[in-house]
């Protein structure tokens, strides 16, 4: 946690610093709008995301500067889809084409507001993108570790076309898309495999491990395996989790209303969490991938927002109590460390 403060916030928000100013030469106001809220309001994404830099040795800021351009792309395109007048599939997969390109250096950058009034952002979606490309374009052996970042960024791609659309829409698009990946994953329900997807943490994983020249086909395939499904589907189940009030309110789509009951809920959320345990201990640097997953239930079971929720406190002592120790301890400290800092919420 020293490195984390001393060595990868401040470089994280640095990168942040030069999206931003690059966000304010935006000329359409829809889109520099946008873009300057999505850095705003998401910069701990980029902060979590950093962490993964400390697998990266020597090349720790490039991994960075990774990591920061392509998070910055999701939550920007997030807030597009979000906030959109558009309801269109075809609009949402052309500007989730970027997040593809993004990590296919020699995909050429395109138009990714084709199908959108909001058109002219000055270059700062394709320069988000080649930063990306430049950095991947560099690394030896990436085609090592493509077909597995490719897979992941296709699905989290996917899921925001399917998420976006129509209300009506919604649940037959993503309960049909998860027929042709159920054989793989039988013991998942469709709304826990899209939370799977909804995760950049596999591909933020893959790059790091890539850039400290230790990654080879195995490692890339058991980083796969240890992220996929469960760590990822973890960390976006929690983030459901702590915005169930807020969904329900402004009546956006949350995967934690699904399950029948909340007792059904905790038994998935603890099966995910043993699950994840499980998975990880097959890695290389297995404390940093359990601080990884422990602190992820510690600091969002923290946040504010599960103070609002109906019998929250049970669910946050029932899922510490299987998380483990380290897991209340990343919860005290965030605890803590929103009562220092008013006003701040994961």
């Amino acid at each position: 946690m020293f490195h984390v403060y001393r060595g990868v916030f401040p470089k994280v928000h640095q990168e942040l610093n030069h999206w931003i100013e690059r966000a304010k030469e935006i000329p359409n106001e829809e889109l520099r709008t946008q873009a300057l809220m999505s850095i705003k309001d998401k910069t701990f994404h980029c902060e979590g995301g950093g962490i993964y830099s400390l697998l990266a040795g020597s090349n720790r800021k490039e991994a960075i500067r990774f990591i920061v351009a392509y998070q910055t792309i999701s939550d920007y395109l997030d807030n597009l889809c979000d906030r959109s007048t558009s309801m269109d599939p075809d609009d949402f997969r052309m500007l989730h084409q970027s997040m593809i390109d993004a990590l296919t250096p020699d995909h050429p950058v395109k138009n990714y507001y084709a199908y959108r009034e909001d058109q002219n952002d000055g270059g700062y979606l394709q320069d988000l993108v080649e930063t990306c490309q430049s950095v991947l374009r560099d690394v030896d052996d990436y085609s090592i570790v493509h077909p597995y970042t490719l897979k992941l960024g296709s699905l989290y791609s996917d899921l925001q076309v399917h998420k976006h659309v129509k209300e009506e829409e919604r649940i037959p698009r993503l309960q049909n898309w998860f027929e042709g990946h159920q054989r793989d994953w039988p013991g998942l329900e469709w709304y826990e495999f899209s939370a799977c997807t909804g995760s950049t943490l596999g591909i933020f994983c893959l790059v790091s491990y890539l850039l400290s020249g230790r990654m080879d086909k195995g490692l890339a395939q058991q980083v796969e395996k240890s992220y996929f499904p469960f760590m990822q589907g973890l960390h976006i189940l929690l983030d459901y989790y702590i915005d169930q009030q807020e969904d329900e309110e402004e009546g956006d789509l949350n995967f934690c209303s699904y399950y029948a009951h909340e007792d059904e809920m905790k038994e998935r959320f603890s099966y995910f969490v043993e699950q994840t345990h499980e998975e990880i201990q097959l890695l290389p640097d297995r404390a940093f991938h359990q601080m990884i997953h422990e602190g992820l239930v510690g600091m969002y079971l923290a946040d504010r927002k599960v103070g609002r929720l109906a019998n929250g406190k049970n669910f946050v002592k029932g899922l510490l109590k299987v998380s483990g120790r380290k897991a209340t301890f990343f919860y005290l400290n965030t605890k803590m460390y929103h009562k220092l800092k008013p006003g701040r919420s994961l």
